[in-house]
């Protein structure tokens, strides 16, 4: 390795920040788990915590060479945590094009001889390093992990990173998710909330080998009660070997081999004793993966896969060759202190937990790529997911949108492509609007999407757009937020196997119905304040507000409003049964998803509010969400 060699340009202020870091040296550190859970090295080094910081409103700081320039920093953050957030210590809400950070960090003895690089868990959008005034490396796409080498840019003792973010949320030619696009979000419309800017996941450093493991793809075999693995390795050697083995959840020794260290050429593991993995026994293998070189552990890798089966037949899902119903809610991976990154690992586990309390076996991640550690939970809990992206506010019309989704959704996917919670790939959610306005440009896009979701996965079905509009998918799903039940009942009434002619065929630009298995992927939505009850306020928005302030709509709506009474959540969860009980007595639907699983913001359509209190009786919901469904047609 490049040994480090001293250098002299740090500075007097320089100097000063390091002392002001080792003052905060005892703070805890935010978020100190390790990030990436199923491929962990025990070399590592944390970040998170204070870092110099600055606005970049004018966007000056790359032509003025704000990386040379430690006294421009004159803010201090807490990183991993937006600057729009409380947790921060910021909390600066408007538009911001782009963000700087700075800080000082000194490497391990014991990492002298090793390969360094900087990981980042998520920074949105685009990402530029300095290390100690050097580029070590930009980065495009605001949701997935990425990694720099920084080994050569590396002196002895202290040394200086430095971080540039821009985001551009109205350029359309990257994608934002739920992000507001206006100064302020538009609280009278769901969709527009808070915008992150900059590092919100953690940063993190890692020490490797001259030669090492870059990943392991794992493929769980159940029929043939065997895991088949392949590995990439950063360089081919005749003289390397890989040793596996895999361990119960007991520790006791599952399976072992030593193969040929070679990219890309799989080899197996077969079970004698198979463990499945499946929502009432979350099953995991614990899996060491050591590269070896001449009898001598070179690197070293620690992970974990479950032995489970997903796949769809005729208008079936599947799960470990059994039918299996979907019973999902949407969670869109908001929080009031935290905007999109959560204050703590705890708070994504109960997340999960809250879900499961009420119900559900699973979620839609909604415009969103879900950080590594929450995929960790749901696969120790047993929590089912599909793998979605955060597409919205992307210009189907401009060529530069279309490969900006399309490389960071190739990231995710190979990102998450081991977690046995993650079901299937929905790469797009509600792209009528862009199919009406570029309607060759969205087929072609969504299309070419699809082909290559399918050439990077070929074990999971692909959802090409959750909603509408459909171009080429495996399974078929609609959108619904009519309110009143019969009217539910009777849009779905045509749906039969090969045939549909409900609220889907409002939209012109997807595919006819082929008869895949058919999912409603958002209903409910149902308005419930808890604070205010129903108030006046616009600002707060759900469905069927009207429905309950207004007499004469009441009426129009039918049995379940003709009431003069004030609402009451008795009244809410009786819509919410006769709504849930419309999809599951249909032979043809198999799955469905509520929205939401909590409010957010000025969105209060959740079964908890945006501060995780439960609105509504347990056991009721529970009850309504776990009630039995017809058996598929055969």
């Amino acid at each position: 390795m490049t040994k480090f060699y001293r250098q002299s340009w740090i500075t007097s202020i320089g100097i000063i920040l390091i002392y002001i870091f080792a003052a905060n040296a005892d703070a805890p550190v935010p978020r100190p788990e390790h990030p990436k859970p199923q491929f962990k090295r025990s070399a590592w080094l944390n970040l998170n915590g204070q870092w110099n910081f600055a606005f970049d409103f004018d966007e000056v700081g790359i032509e003025e060479e704000w990386q040379r320039h430690p006294s421009v920093f004159q803010k201090t953050i807490t990183v991993p945590f937006c600057p729009e957030s409380r947790l921060s210590g910021i909390e600066y809400t408007d538009i911001i094009p782009a963000v700087w950070y700075h800080r000082s960090i000194t490497i391990p003895e014991e990492w002298q001889e090793k390969r360094i690089f900087l990981h980042f868990g998520g920074v949105d959008y685009e990402c530029r390093a300095w290390v100690n005034q050097k580029p070590v490396g930009r980065h495009y796409g605001g949701a997935v992990s990425f990694e720099f080498e920084i080994t050569d840019a590396m002196i002895e003792g202290t040394n200086e990173i430095v971080v540039c973010a821009t985001d551009h949320v109205r350029s359309g030619i990257q994608p934002v998710g739920k992000q507001s696009k206006l100064p302020e979000p538009d609280r009278e419309w769901s969709g527009k909330y808070n915008r992150t800017t900059g590092i919100w996941q953690t940063v993190w450093l890692e020490a490797k080998s001259q030669n090492f493991i870059s990943r392991v793809f794992i493929f769980p075999d159940l029929d043939q009660s065997r895991f088949v693995f392949q590995p990439i390795f950063d360089k081919n050697n005749r003289n390397l070997e890989l040793e596996t083995t895999l361990h119960t959840e007991n520790g006791k020794m599952a399976a072992q081999t030593t193969s040929r260290a070679e990219s890309g050429v799989p080899f197996s593991l077969i079970l004698d004793n198979p463990q499945v993995w499946s929502p009432d026994h979350p099953h995991l293998y614990d899996i060491s993966f050591k590269l070896i070189e001449k009898n001598k552990i070179i690197d070293e890798v620690q992970s974990y896969a479950g032995l489970r089966k997903f796949h769809t037949e005729g208008n079936r899902l599947f799960l470990n060759n059994e039918p299996f119903f979907l019973r999902f809610v949407l969670d869109q991976g908001f929080y009031p202190d935290g905007i999109w990154t959560a204050p703590s690992d705890n708070d994504l586990r109960q997340d999960i937990e809250r879900a499961l309390a009420v119900g559900f076996n699973g979620a839609r991640l909604h415009q969103k790529v879900f950080e590594e550690r929450f995929h960790y939970w749901a696969d120790k809990l047993g929590y089912l997911t599909a793998g979605e992206f955060y597409d919205k506010g992307m210009d189907f019309g401009q060529s530069q949108a279309i490969q900006n989704h399309q490389r960071e959704w190739r990231e995710a996917v190979m990102r998450d492509f081991n977690h046995p919670s993650i079901l299937f790939w929905t790469p797009f959610n509600e792209t009528s609007k862009e199919a009406q306005k570029h309607p060759e440009a969205h087929r072609r896009a969504v299309q070419s999407t699809v082909d290559l979701t399918r050439l990077l996965d070929l074990t999971r079905p692909v959802h090409d757009a959750s909603g509408f509009a459909h171009v080429d998918t495996d399974i078929y799903s609609s959108h619904t937020y009519q309110q009143h039940p019969d009217t539910l009942r009777k849009d779905y009434h045509s749906l039969q196997y090969g045939r549909y002619e409900g609220v889907q065929t409002r939209d012109q630009y997807s595919v006819p119905y082929e008869g895949q298995p058919f999912i409603v992927a958002e209903y409910g939505g149902i308005f419930w304040d808890e604070e205010a009850k129903i108030p006046s306020d616009p600002r707060y928005w759900g469905f069927g507000k009207g429905t309950y302030n207004e007499v004469e709509k009441r009426k129009r709506q039918g049995r379940w409003f003709q009431t003069s009474k004030k609402p009451t959540k008795t009244l809410f969860l009786d819509l919410l049964m006769e709504q849930t009980m419309a999809l599951l007595e249909n032979p043809y639907i198999s799955g469905f998803c509520y929205t939401q699983l909590y409010d957010i913001e000025g969105e209060v359509n959740g079964i908890y509010t945006y501060d995780r209190k439960l609105k509504f009786d347990r056991d009721r919901l529970e009850a309504i969400f776990t009630a039995p469904n017809v058996i598929y047609h055969q």
